[in-house]
């Protein structure tokens, strides 16, 4: 498997904490020094492993969020 690197440039949000500590958060996050992205995934209380995710642009995202906006539940 590939080496990656990771820097969270800013912490948005946590959304949901499982029992045993884990959160789903939304992140600013740098994927190997690029451009830091949007970022909805599963967390280890300190951060150093992670679940799958989605990483999203700033266009993205808001398409993402007017989308949601229409939704009813």
């Amino acid at each position: 498997m590939a080496e990656f690197s990771y820097e969270i440039l800013e912490e948005m949000g946590v959304f949901f904490t499982s029992k045993n500590g884990w959160t789903k958060e939304i992140n600013m996050v740098s994927w190997n020094g690029s451009e830091g992205k949007i970022d909805i995934r599963n967390w280890s209380p300190d951060h150093s492993r992670m679940g799958k995710g989605i990483s999203l642009t700033k266009e993205e995202f808001q398409a993402l969020k007017e989308l949601m906006d229409e939704i009813e539940l």
